[in-house]
């Protein structure tokens, strides 16, 4: 997405009491980063939007002025901006349909999983009501997208998941790798290419201090996770931290 995107292009409705609201791709990935930003934690300013959308301060602001006009979100210039009831309703629904194609093109055409999210990012705009419900239903009503995140349903309802950074457990926690973040394709494919992916199991072995690395085990292998790197993997634990080896044996 660039600065001169167009507002006019693939225009669809969005609820809203008294008048329809007409909103464009371009709202749509401001209301997308938004929400993502809002999940991550930590109030919603123009700046982090614009790093989030990789966009200049000025359309930033001039876009969250229009959508706050569109009552889509309510901006506050001391507590940043938040997502209204029908500005999260439009979030969700581009969320479900960029996971759902996520899914269908890693099941259905055989993308590699780090190819998924550039694809869906440039169709998600251009989902069918009749599309969308034909991949859901093909896919077999599926909750959770190739990279373990959850489908929005059509209520916008997200199915829960209970997990944690991987970077936040303690030495000796194990668990189930959830999700792994598809931001990155690079490093999606590094974790990947170690065996990290949903539904692998992973155990902290050694934590270095200072945002040091992070060594953990995956099946019967060690590896020295970059710190930055375990932000981006989410795991299930087991429960009660496991007694981990000393380092070296």
């Amino acid at each position: 997405m660039n600065d001169s995107a167009p507002d006019s292009d693939n225009q669809r409705p969005a609820d809203q009491p008294g008048a329809e609201i007409r909103v464009t791709s371009a709202m749509e990935d401001y209301l997308k980063a938004a929400y993502r930003l809002e999940q991550d934690g930590g109030a919603v300013t123009t700046l982090r939007l614009a790093e989030e959308l990789g966009l200049s301060g000025p359309s930033v602001t001039n876009m969250v002025k229009r959508l706050d006009e569109l009552k889509l979100v309510v901006h506050n210039r001391y507590h940043g901006i938040a997502l209204t009831a029908a500005g999260q309703s439009v979030a969700l629904e581009v969320i479900r349909h960029h996971r759902l194609l996520e899914l269908y093109l890693s099941e259905a055409l055989g993308f590699n999983l780090d190819q998924v999210h550039a694809e869906a990012e440039r169709l998600e705009h251009h989902v069918s009501e009749e599309l969308e419900a034909r991949m859901e239903q093909v896919l077999g009503f599926p909750r959770f997208d190739p990279h373990g995140d959850p489908i929005p349903g059509r209520d916008g309802e997200l199915p829960r998941i209970d997990d944690n950074a991987l970077d936040s457990l303690a030495v000796g926690e194990a668990g189930r790798v959830s999700r792994v973040s598809d931001r990155d394709p690079e490093r999606l494919r590094y974790l990947f290419g170690l065996g990290i992916k949903p539904g692998s199991h992973i155990r902290v072995i050694e934590c270095m201090p200072f945002e040091g690395p992070v060594r953990v085990q995956i099946d019967d292998n060690e590896q020295l996770l970059p710190y930055s790197v375990a932000q981006l993997v989410r795991v299930e634990t087991d429960g009660e931290p496991l007694p981990a080896n000393p380092v070296g044996t």
